[in-house]
């Protein structure tokens, strides 16, 4: 496979450091440029996270002596070193998208874990086992912006990987209406036990504009290519309530829905344990060989168990059973940094290289 010179823009915060360890060792993609905001430029990359590394192993060697850019003056060096750039910056919403834009406009295609596009019909969410073909609105966006080559592609909300991946295999069986409470790590907020000793001891019920993501994102994973666009889905049916808790690593949901078809839950399991798609199909690097485990256990998945299951790539359910109002309920649980942030990120990005989109 060719190598590829990639960047990462914002490297410094939570979901920057994740995508630095992912890459550190990466079989396809070499991190030639490093950038965050003009208070760390200017520094080595081992300097500017002195402090405030989050991560469970060291800042990568190979990344260790890099000087850091800034994301936004230092725009045209970072292009010139690399092929496509990763983001996950923390700035105002308007100047993400911005600089988001920036980059696709000099030509660089911008992977990105931020939300700010995520609405833009022509800009693909892709989450590579479900949705691989909405790279198609690439071609869309391209001419929206003139380019020839840039472009920026989005990962959904961490929220939804873990029970989004489960109600895919089913929606043939007219799911109606889904129900989804979400148990959200600390790790989601760029937090550490250290850096919000609120949570200890607690449930905070609210996460701004969590409920609305995970209600109106899956309806564009699920939509359809219309005229070089992506047009959302209208069914099924989502309401949510998300809760952040004392949990470092993993987002935790407990699902409700309603099908059509009734059908077994011995026939959903069978579903769960044999779907697979795109990513596994092209043996993509960063994939996990099955992407649905199911446990038998009652008290599985749980996060400090299950969350790194296939280097924290994989999703976790259990505890399907019958239920009393809807038709089923199960439990459901994945990495928010890594399946949910910079691993799906990276898996998108591997997606999109073996389809020839950084070429």
């Amino acid at each position: 496979m060719k190598q590829y010179r990639v960047g990462i823009i914002g490297c410094t915060g939570m979901v920057g450091q994740r995508f630095a360890t992912l890459l550190g060792n990466h079989p396809w993609f070499q991190v030639h440029a490093l950038a965050a905001s003009a208070q760390s430029a200017g520094k080595t990359y081992q300097e500017a996270v002195a402090g405030r590394w989050a991560m469970p192993t060291p800042v990568p060697a190979n990344m260790a002596e890099l000087p850091v850019y800034d994301a936004q003056a230092d725009m045209e060096k970072i292009v010139s070193l690399v092929d496509f750039v990763f983001c996950a910056v923390n700035m105002k919403s308007e100047e993400i998208r911005a600089l988001e834009e920036a980059y696709a406009k000099m030509e660089c295609p911008v992977i990105s874990n931020n939300k700010e596009h995520r609405g833009d019909p022509d800009v693909p969410m892709i989450v590579p086992e479900l949705n691989a073909e909405h790279h198609q609105a690439i071609a869309h966006q391209r001419a929206r912006l003139g380019t020839k080559r840039g472009f920026i592609a989005v990962k959904s909300n961490c929220s939804l990987q873990s029970y989004v991946p489960a109600i895919h295999p089913l929606l043939d069986l007219g799911v109606s209406k889904v129900l989804a409470c979400t148990y959200q790590a600390i790790s989601g907020a760029s937090k550490t036990f250290e850096t919000m000793p609120e949570i200890i001891d607690n449930v905070i019920p609210y996460i701004g504009g969590e409920e609305e993501k995970s209600e109106q994102e899956p309806m564009k994973i699920w939509g359809h290519i219309e005229d070089g666009v992506i047009v959302n889905a209208t069914a099924p049916s989502i309401t949510s309530q998300c809760f952040r808790v004392p949990v470092a690593d993993g987002h935790t949901a407990a699902v409700f829905f309603s099908l059509e078809k009734k059908v077994s839950t011995d026939e959903i399991i069978r579903r769960w344990k044999e779907f697979k798609g795109p990513a596994q199909e092209l043996e993509l690097p960063s994939a996990p060989k099955q992407f649905i485990h199911y446990f038998t256990e009652n008290d599985r998945p749980q996060p400090k168990l299950d969350r790194d299951l296939e280097g924290g790539m994989a999703i976790s359910a259990g505890r399907l059973r019958p239920d009393t109002q809807y038709d089923y309920k199960f439990v459901c649980l994945s990495h928010n940094t890594l399946r949910g942030a910079a691993g799906g990120g990276v898996l998108m990005a591997e997606l999109l290289c073996k389809l020839g989109y950084f070429d």
